[in-house]
């Protein structure tokens, strides 16, 4: 391979512009991974219930490869969809499956997840049915003592449009956001989940592993049982409990070098352990 011109003796007839850009050029090969992808820089987006996970299987990732570099982001599965699709982003964290209508991404499942009711710990409430959950968003039950609980009204917590744990919620009780009676709208499980820490009334719905992390940590809130299923990984894990949903990484095509090997990574048994340190339900054996 001929060796490039020097850059401190261009041809007189090359305008400057030209040189510049033959250089810039020159920089951008000179990085080009072996793998021939162009780059050691990956980024994720979306799923607010994904993004700590992945934050920390691309941190182990990362020891392994120290060239590479995986930006993780949250901001909801919407954003994953949108980033994914317009090329934003390598990847995005979608924790619901995928509609019809997104039939244009491919949809890769880490693993599975539940979604939670939750209250504040001081809540006596150690139940509800989908009736009576139904009910409170819709504004027909407003006050815990009609459910055999102390006098005083519900803070009905609500998720933000474009949040997965809403569409499964929404799903799953068949209700239509219109018709919902929220008093507080929250985005990330976080949020959500320091609010009813906050407010002894309260009453939201969250993703299981998240509340169980928190828990762990002395957050001032706790899951009740749905239909007379504990709401808990364990009986995600075993199938049993009702409202659950994938957690999906998704693409508009299959990935190509070092997407498609910390692809193969998350989705191998060797990151088992890390999901099952954020309470989630691993699926490879």
């Amino acid at each position: 391979m001929s060796e490039s011109p020097s850059p401190s003796s261009p041809s007189p007839s090359l305008a400057p512009w030209l040189l510049f850009s033959l250089l810039g050029l020159l920089s951008c090969l000179s990085c080009t991974k072996a793998d021939g992808t162009g780059s050691s820089r990956l980024v994720v987006t979306g799923s607010s219930t994904l993004a700590p996970l992945l934050a920390d299987l691309a941190a182990s990732y990362e020891r392994l490869h120290p060239e590479v570099r995986i930006d993780v982001q949250s901001g909801g599965s919407g954003r994953g969809i949108a980033d994914a699709r317009s090329g934003v982003a390598d990847f995005g964290m979608v924790s619901r499956d995928l509609y019809t209508e997104e039939g244009d991404l491919k949809a890769w499942t880490l693993a599975r997840d539940g979604v939670g009711l939750l209250v504040h710990e001081e809540n006596p409430i150690p139940a509800l049915t989908s009736n009576q959950v139904r009910a409170i968003y819709r504004g027909e039950i407003t006050d815990w003592s009609q459910l055999g609980g102390a006098a005083g009204r519900i803070t009905v917590v609500h998720k933000a449009e474009g949040r997965a744990t809403l569409q499964v919620f929404l799903d799953y009780f068949g209700l239509k956001n219109p018709e919902i009676h929220a008093d507080i709208i929250a985005g990330e499980n976080e949020h959500a989940i320091k609010t009813i820490a906050g407010d002894r009334r309260a009453l939201g719905y969250v993703s299981i592993g998240t509340a169980e992390e928190d828990i762990l940590h002395g957050i001032s809130v706790r899951l009740v049982d749905l239909d007379g299923v504990p709401a808990s990984s364990e009986e995600v894990a075993a199938g049993r409990f009702p409202m659950t949903r994938a957690l999906n990484l998704v693409a508009p095509e299959s990935p190509h070098g070092v997407a498609a090997d910390f692809l193969l990574y998350v989705m191998s048994s060797e990151a088992n352990d890390q999901i099952r340190a954020f309470s989630f339900t691993p699926l490879t054996p």
